[in-house]
């Protein structure tokens, strides 16, 4: 997983531990992420499969994309498709994905970059591999993310983000075990580049085989755990995740996350995305790309897609 690496852990700033009466997160759920296709047909494990929409809140919907290795002409995208009432992102973890939207926003992200799309009220984008990595494959791994907007925000207008790997806020913590990439949000004294309407907390923590990391945590804001891959333990409690499983929290002000001693060959570290968010507490009307707050609303959105009110596809470059 390349991501973001450190050659020497200890020059990184720490995270202090937590104060003797903090109180740390038990486990309410693990469950596991069953495998599935999305786009043109490229794999993906459904993170949060099976869990109440008001645990995750403000979170909506998550997938593991890849791991995998494609070989020639193998690599698939998605087709044009419209969004409303959300943020989504993509963050690239191994290989290459390319972004384009009907507001002129997009780019390439590779190796631990990010690309955050505020849809508002209303936007069309595409997301799909370049050309050169179709011609050849290769190893392709990411995390796409839904964050809910609250009511008084879905219909901003659209925004696009593109956070280079070189923005992260790195840090780690305890024994330098652990290296914790901050992509939104406060950890300690380190703060993510990610601008969020809904205020919250993505991190990407790859822990050393052994490694023990007690991280402060917003008590207002619920807390998730899900394996990226390797295995070890969560929470105050101490039950065993691992790669494709989702560790749901309970109430506290610290997260706990230890790493197996002993990994398994597909990868050295215990990798975890860690989500935290202060939960927006409305109804939630959601149906493929539109995620709203009344049946009624959701049947506008797809009514203004048809009808063309959400943008409208760039012309191809000539030639292209």
């Amino acid at each position: 997983m390349p991501a973001v690496t450190v050659d020497d852990l200890s020059r990184l700033p720490r995270i202090a531990p937590p104060s003797g009466e903090s109180r740390g997160r038990r486990v309410r759920t693990v469950t596991t992420a069953p495998a599935g296709f999305e786009g043109e047909g490229f794999p993906v494990r459904r993170a949060f499969a099976g869990v109440p929409l008001e645990v995750l809140d403000p979170f909506i919907h998550m997938d593991q994309m890849g791991e995998v290795d494609y070989g020639p002409g193998e690599p698939r995208g998605t087709a044009w498709h419209p969004h409303r009432g959300f943020e989504t992102v993509t963050y690239m973890i191994d290989g290459t994905f390319e972004h384009q939207d009907s507001t002129g926003g997009g780019g390439l992200i590779t190796n631990g970059d990010t690309q955050w799309m505020t849809a508002g009220a209303g936007i069309l984008h595409i997301e799909r591999p370049p050309e050169a990595l179709v011609a050849k494959g290769g190893l392709f791994h990411g995390i796409q993310l839904w964050v809910n907007l609250p009511a008084a925000r879905k219909w901003v207008d659209p925004r696009y983000q593109d956070i280079s790997r070189d923005q992260v806020a790195l840090a780690t913590a305890g024994d330098a075990g652990a290296l914790i990439r901050i992509i939104a949000g406060d950890l300690g004294d380190g703060r993510g580049p990610g601008v969020t309407y809904t205020p919250i907390t993505m991190v990407h923590a790859s822990l050393s085989p052994g490694a023990r990391v007690e991280l402060p945590w917003d008590p207002a804001a619920n807390a998730l755990v899900y394996g990226l891959a390797g295995r070890g333990w969560v929470g105050a409690d101490h039950p065993a995740l691992s790669g494709g499983q989702l560790a749901v929290l309970g109430d506290g002000d610290t997260v706990i996350v230890e790493a197996a001693p002993v990994q398994d060959s597909r990868s050295a570290n215990f990798e975890v995305l860690l989500l935290g968010g202060r939960p927006i507490g409305e109804p939630v009307a959601a149906y493929g790309p539109f995620v709203m707050n009344t049946r009624a609303e959701l049947a506008q959105a797809f009514e203004d897609f048809q009808q063309g009110r959400l943008g409208t596809v760039p012309a191809a470059p000539a030639g292209g």
